[in-house]
């Protein structure tokens, strides 16, 4: 009869205890920036001889320097990568003649800013562990990007703690899929205390994960809310492209590429710089997709993945869990406090006015755009010819005006926002918010409109 299977552990504590007492772990921690959050786990549960080979922690950044190099942001993941390297190096060569054959060597590291006093500083960190799956194997690795949201310093170095210790164990003992390892990961911490925004997974312990998809698979499990590609399709820092940039954002309903190449973003990046705001960015290309890209289950992540890829070539993609387009500029805000243009079709708008205006109460419409254009948002809406008008919004109702709000020009073949016009008492905000300057037209020629559905959120 079989013994049966040894339950996992589910805390901090247990976990860190358990690895201490599993003799083939063994490593260095280096941690600047949160104090020695992780290594006080493992130095205090008892039996740290049998894990902790080294812990350090180079504060002064001159000694920093010195030991990882200059030339690289202090919080980044470049720095990471640095401390990464050099601290794995030392540990092999100190050690590995005299116990890597039966020693699986790992160096955790994390570069961390937690709140300031006044509270004004982006708190944010990345944290990487190097780790052999077997003695004399090559190494693998896991590099996190954490946006910390607890008040004070002192409960986001108890998240860092307990995070790098999820991290180690999962990377021991429960890396076999994305759920796994995502949920021992986040097993005692909240969406509330941290939110993973970049996993990456290299070498053979993860031969043939894309890890971007795990990235998709903790959005859309709801653990984290937002996740940044770049040009390559590769997931990113959300600081990367949008730190203290003016952002000019098209929402996507579908996520069509031959749509959202459409997207006059040239146009619009002309019309904002003529506004003559003072920037020390250009401004920055964005196509958000939000939960309703993602929300029919047949849709997975794989496909989800191809989709962004088509995208990622037109501009920044950026996909969040978000339902209502303020959430979307509160996540923005995160990073830029600049200026930021949503680019609506006037077929956005209307979807926007029929399904918020006509379907819901007044009140709420009121208060979404409140929310939405609470900073220094404006909306620029493009014009669309009558075909491309009439396939976005999946047809034309008998008569060619969808409930009545638009007035086409005679003998025009395009819509533009001068002939929409919204029923009371949804008119005198619309008249008003155009007055205020909130809502303008993009100047660009309707010919350039999409053809095919486009749509927005």
């Amino acid at each position: 009869m079989s013994s049966p299977a040894l339950a996992q552990p589910n805390d901090a504590h247990a976990k860190a205890l358990a690895i201490n007492l599993e003799s083939s772990i063994y490593g260095t921690f280096a941690e600047i920036g949160a104090g020695q959050e992780v290594a006080r786990w493992f130095l205090s549960v008892g039996a740290a001889s049998g894990t902790v080979a080294e812990a350090t922690s180079a504060y002064d950044k001159t000694i920093s320097d010195d030991i990882y190099g200059a030339g690289t942001r202090y919080v980044s993941k470049d720095r990471l990568v640095a401390m990464l390297n050099c601290e794995y190096k030392v540990l092999s060569e100190r050690l590995d003649q005299e116990r890597g054959a039966t020693t699986r060597f790992f160096v955790f590291a994390d570069t961390v800013a937690t709140r300031n006093y006044q509270g004004t500083n982006e708190q944010h960190g990345w944290l990487g562990l190097r780790f052999q799956a077997e003695p004399k194997s090559q190494p693998s690795q896991i590099l996190l990007h954490i946006h910390l949201k607890d008040s004070t310093a002192v409960l986001q170095q108890s998240a860092i703690g307990i995070l790098g210790v999820n991290l180690i164990y999962a990377a021991y003992h429960q890396r076999s899929s994305a759920d796994e390892f995502l949920a021992s990961v986040l097993e005692e911490l909240s969406l509330e205390r941290l939110e993973i925004d970049v996993i990456e997974l290299t070498g053979p312990a993860f031969a043939g994960v894309d890890s971007r998809l795990w990235c998709l698979h903790l959005l859309r499990s709801g653990q984290s809310h937002g996740l940044v590609f770049d040009s390559a399709a590769q997931v990113v820092e959300p600081a990367t492209p949008l730190h203290k940039r003016p952002v000019l954002v098209h929402s996507t309903l579908h996520g069509d590429a031959q749509v959202s190449a459409a997207v006059p973003f040239d146009t619009a990046r002309q019309q904002f710089l003529a506004e003559g705001k003072l920037c020390d960015h250009q401004p920055a290309t964005v196509l958000a997709l939000s939960k309703r890209n993602f929300e029919d289950p047949n849709f997975d992540n794989a496909a989800l993945l191809a989709r962004i890829e088509q995208l990622t070539p037109i501009a920044t993609v950026v996909v969040t869990d978000y339902t209502e387009g303020y959430q979307a500029i509160d996540y923005f805000r995160r990073y830029t406090a600049e200026p930021i243009r949503l680019i609506f079709w006037i077929s956005d708008l209307v979807h926007i006015m029929r399904e918020r205006v006509y379907k819901s109460q007044p009140g709420v419409t009121l208060e979404g755009l409140g929310r939405l254009l609470f900073t220094d948002v404006t909306i620029y809406v493009a014009p669309m010819s009558k075909a491309a008008f009439a396939a976005a919004l999946g047809g034309m109702p008998e008569g060619g005006l969808p409930e009545g709000i638009l007035r086409p020009a005679s003998g025009s073949d395009f819509i533009t926002i001068d002939d929409f016009f919204p029923q009371p008492p949804t008119e005198h905000l619309f008249r008003y918010l155009r007055a205020a300057g909130r809502i303008l037209p993009l100047q660009q020629t309707p010919a350039k409109a999409p053809a095919s559905p486009g749509g927005g959120n």
